[in-house]
């Protein structure tokens, strides 16, 4: 799968297609992140495997791994975002975040879309924004906030043995997980993922807002 302007046109459609699910912020504490699909490059890792010497078109997600010195979900595999600040949209905080955390300066001309907001155990409202960022070569994470960056092949969140799915101790719920070479994303990180690809590949209408995360990662 190439990241070109038919990849772009199919998930611009679908995501102004899809009836996104806005959450009152109530007592959570309001976030976005960016789901920026880049090129894989030659700098896509899977459980620490390099991709081949030639840079590669291959569609490709922006994960990070957070620091271990972060205050929230430390150590996790994050996408970048954070915060919203008083009076900044959705948006705005997802480009914000993403300039600050990897160096990377998108517009709003770069907004696909949205998708449902996600409520997580630690007291965030999250937003996810749907961004172009194309080839993205010259990445600089901020090593406050961010231990690495990696290019994930959007073909990895589609192999046929994801989700991964475990009993929560709440009843009716799901802990939801996303393999990724021998490793694996969890949720809220890996709920975001697998809509987006649900939606805006697969062409689905797939909510995850009921979709648990493990113990580990509601800190």
């Amino acid at each position: 799968m190439l990241l070109n302007d038919v990849l772009r046109d199919q998930i611009q459609a679908r995501l102004a297609a899809f009836g996104v699910h806005r959450l009152p912020v109530d007592s959570h504490r309001a976030a976005a992140v960016a789901l920026v699909l880049i090129e894989e490059g030659t700098g896509a890792m899977v459980n620490g495997v390099p991709s081949p010497p030639d840079w590669s078109t291959s569609a490709a997600l922006l994960v990070t791994r957070r620091a271990q010195a972060m205050s929230n979900h430390s150590g996790q595999w994050a996408l970048p975002g954070g915060r919203i600040d008083p009076g900044e949209t959705a948006i705005a905080a997802a480009l914000r975040e993403t300039h600050e955390e990897v160096g990377l300066e998108l517009g709003t001309a770069d907004v696909l879309g949205t998708l449902d907001d996600y409520v997580t155990r630690s007291g965030f409202m999250i937003t996810p924004v749907i961004v172009w960022g194309g080839r993205a070569q010259q990445l600089r994470p901020a090593p406050q906030e961010v231990a690495s960056v990696h290019r994930i092949p959007l073909a990895e969140f589609m192999r046929p043995d994801a989700p991964l799915l475990d009993p929560s101790e709440d009843a009716g719920r799901q802990i939801l997980r996303l393999p990724v070479g021998d490793n694996w994303i969890a949720a809220p990180t890996a709920a975001m993922v697998y809509q987006f690809v649900e939606v805006c590949i697969r062409g689905l209408g797939t909510r995850v807002a009921h979709y648990d995360q493990p113990v580990f990662a509601r800190r």
